[in-house]
């Protein structure tokens, strides 16, 4: 790599920001923000800075390796390839497709070539048990999006450069930088709200670094999120402030929704929510009478018991107030590559229910099961039984339910391969470990994020490093396991125009089916000439991909330009080249009805799955709260997103931050003091965490970080391993999911806390 400054785009979070990276003789020298960058203007957060120790971990494995008693041996990749998928064929054909199981972290929505070959690899495994990070975080917003909008990733976004008031529930985009929200610099963006005379509001059960910035804060008790937002919604009807505003011509159902929320009053829910019945009111009227704003949830309202409800309930009061689609409400992007239009136009808008796993009988969503049931699935004997299992960039021992269950489940299985460039606390289980480039030795575009940005952009970035000849991207490894595969399948030779079909799309790769995307979206170059290898190329890959895969179809999407007459042309991978911090796009723009795709193109208000889930919730207003009960919640760090990033010490220096957040009257009531040890527990099993005394978190509730537990013997992350800290999924049960959709519940868990007494045994199920 060439001395200079370089500029490409953070994949650490879904802020999308864009870095300047300075390098001399090979070696990265500085990280900075890139003020040029249409999104980010110049912020970044420290994750970015931390690119550098990713990419020169001495850690991160750079051959594959595979297990050879209780070491690991290196091995060239054809050999690698081979075994690997000798394996999983095996298994395969002695115990069926169903024996396979596959888990997609989610790391991969930020490669563009993972995303590219990840469906060729799944159609080669041909499994119904594949499950990823969806079903623990935002499962019920597509749910949501699929039910009322017609499509599961038509995701609407906070227009929160134009709104005066932001409500925020569940949410903490101050740690998160936006999440299904990216929104790079929140800080900077809430000052200019408050500087035009906005407020934001904050309810949650902690006073997060969002909240301690909030005009209004309001704690509420884990789970009741769903009671808290069908009160506003009583609220609204009752008081003749419900209207839809434009959108009424292109939305049904209000009435049902009003009848669904006759049992609801603020009078109702406020024992269980914790939260004042004129505050409930307020907040409604609030919302009603500001014609700029937006009610935003995320995570804390998603991964709970209500989750699915909760979310459709937000979205129902941004629309029987006017805020959907409205500017300085709640809109919908229109990125460069709209794989919401792709998906649309190839039937493939999104399922959900179609079938049910085997032991638990829960709904699939997307052809993946909940990630909760994943060790019942290997566990649990019987046909269709996992006894071979992929892992693609995803450490689910520590960032699912009951890790220590899953430890148990990995370890027993026939076979195991990953896609990881860590050995860490899940690929430890591992035959095989295929380790992957790193970013910077990729190029880069996000795919999913331009649909969930505060504002229309697209980058695009190089490689930055040469990663070497002994080496493989995602999406080689993934296309050579999937063709090894299907010859496999197949009795070892596949017909002649399908292997040339796969030989041209190694040849090809990511970024020439990338322009083809960029010149067929609604800002390209239209009907303008394709690279002379493209239509032929496309045309082989046609016959290698299942029908309707968007991929299968590019050759003919230069018809999708006749949508978008009005918009820019001329965006290709050489214009984008040409920008290397990015083009701008403009603001979110109304698009409604048109952008729906539903049948009816209408918004569904009150789908029928809601409300057959809706005597479920008026079943928690007939409980008693429990006073004396201590519910679990998680919380994020602005310097932690996943797993592997406590491996950076620019990421894990300074004080703890794998500490038990509680109140001063619960840690009086348990006998802590600070700097005492505790013990929290449940069924599950146990964990010992530093106590952290603070007023900020809510009586009845206390908190532990996400993504932590790097105790566990057998991975290769020294830096993780000095900061091991404590893994809330080991106390927390994946029994227990939203009955609506599945979701883990990551929220509002019971758990038991008393002083550790060190010698006494600690219980890791």
């Amino acid at each position: 790599m060439e001395n200079g400054t370089h500029y490409r785009t953070c994949h650490l979070c879904e802020a999308m920001c864009g870095v300047a990276i300075d390098v001399r003789g090979g070696a990265i020298t500085s990280i900075r923000g890139d003020d040029n960058d249409p999104l980010s203007k110049g912020y970044i957060c420290p994750k970015a800075v931390a690119l550098q120790d990713l990419h020169e971990d001495p850690d991160r494995l750079r051959k594959p390796v595979r297990r050879v008693g209780d070491r690991w041996q290196d091995m060239e990749w054809e050999d690698a390839l081979d075994l690997v998928a000798d394996r999983l064929h095996e298994i395969r054909n002695k115990y069926g497709p169903d024996s396979l199981g596959v888990y997609l972290g989610n790391p991969n929505v930020h490669n563009q070539g993972t995303l590219m070959a990840i469906m060729p690899f799944l159609q080669a495994l041909d499994t119904r048990n594949r499950f990823s990070a969806t079903s623990n975080d935002q499962l019920p917003h597509m749910l949501a999006n699929l039910k009322m909008f017609g499509h599961q990733i038509l995701f609407p976004i906070p227009d929160i450069d134009r709104t005066d008031l932001f409500i925020c529930i569940g949410a903490n985009p101050m740690a998160s930088n936006g999440s299904l929200m990216t929104v790079p610099d929140f800080r900077g963006r809430l000052k200019a709200l408050q500087k035009r005379g906005g407020k934001m509001v904050v309810i949650d059960p902690r006073r997060t670094e969002t909240g301690r910035l909030a005009d209004q804060f309001h704690f509420i008790r884990p789970g009741t999120d769903a009671l808290l937002l069908m009160a506003m919604v009583h609220t609204l009807f009752d008081e003749n402030l419900a209207d839809p505003g434009r959108a009424r011509h292109w939305i049904r159902d209000m009435e049902r929704l009003e009848r669904a929320a006759l049992p609801f009053s603020p009078e109702k829910v406020s024992a269980h929510t914790g939260m004042d019945p004129d505050t409930i009111r307020r907040l409604a009227r609030q919302l009603a009478g500001t014609p700029r704003a937006a009610l935003y949830t995320r995570m804390g309202t998603s991964t709970q018991a209500f989750g699915g409800i909760a979310t459709w309930l937000a979205y129902c009061l941004n629309i029987i107030t006017g805020k959907m689609d409205s500017t300085g409400g709640l809109m919908f992007t229109q990125p460069a590559i709209d794989l919401v239009v792709l998906g649309g136009l190839y039937g493939q808008q999104g399922h959900f229910g179609e079938r049910h796993s085997r032991v638990r009988g829960l709904p699939e969503f997307g052809d993946e099961y909940p990630c909760s049931t994943m060790a019942d699935e290997i566990l649990t004997p019987g046909e269709g039984q996992v006894r071979g299992f992929v892992t693609v960039a995803g450490n689910p021992v520590l960032s699912s339910p009951n890790g220590g269950r899953l430890d148990e489940a990995f370890d027993g299985l026939d076979f195991m391969v990953s896609v990881d460039y860590y050995l860490n606390e899940t690929t430890r289980h591992a035959d095989v470990i295929l380790p992957p480039t790193a970013a910077l030795e990729r190029s880069h575009y996000e795919l999913i994020f331009p649909m969930l940005g505060v504002r229309n952009t697209a980058r695009y970035s190089p490689p930055l490093f040469d990663a070497g000849p002994d080496s493989r991207n995602d999406w080689q490894i993934l296309l050579g396991l999937a063709h090894r595969l299907e010859r496999r399948h197949k009795g070892g030779r596949l017909p002649l125009q399908e292997e040339l079909g796969w030989r041209t799309l190694r040849k090809l790769g990511p970024d020439p089916l990338l322009d083809l995307m960029l010149r067929s979206g609604p800002y390209g170059t239209g009907g303008g000439p394709l690279r002379p290898l493209a239509q032929p190329a496309i045309e082989l890959i046609r016959n290698i991909l299942p029908p309707g895969n968007p991929l299968r179809e590019l050759a003919s999407l230069s018809g999708l330009n006749r949508q978008w007459q009005a918009l820019p042309k001329g965006l290709s991978l050489k214009s984008l080249k040409e920008n290397p911090s990015g083009v701008d796009l403009g603001p979110l723009r109304p698009c409604l009805p048109e952008r729906l795709f539903t049948r009816d193109r209408k918004i569904h208000l009150a789908p029928r799955l809601y409300l057959d889930d809706l005597p479920r919730l008026h079943r928690l207003l007939q409980t008693t709260p429990d006073s004396d009960a201590l519910q679990m919640i998680g919380r994020r760090h602005l310097r932690s997103n996943n797993s592997w990033m406590h491996n950076s010490r620019r990421l894990v220096k300074g004080k703890n931050r794998c500490t038990l957040m509680i109140h001063p009257d619960d840690a009086a009531r348990c006998g802590l003091a600070a700097g005492d040890q505790a013990l929290v527990s449940s069924e599950t099993g146990s964990i010992v965490l530093p106590v952290e005394i603070t007023g900020d978190i809510m009586p009845g509730v206390v908190s532990a970080p996400h993504g932590w537990g790097h105790d566990r013997e057998g991975i290769r992350q020294s830096v993780a391993s000095h900061h091991a800290g404590a893994s809330l999924n080991d106390v927390l049960r994946d029994q227990q999911v939203d009955e609506l959709c599945g979701t883990s519940v990551l929220n509002g868990q019971p758990v038991g806390v008393k002083v550790y007494q060190p010698g006494k045994t600690r219980k890791r199920a």
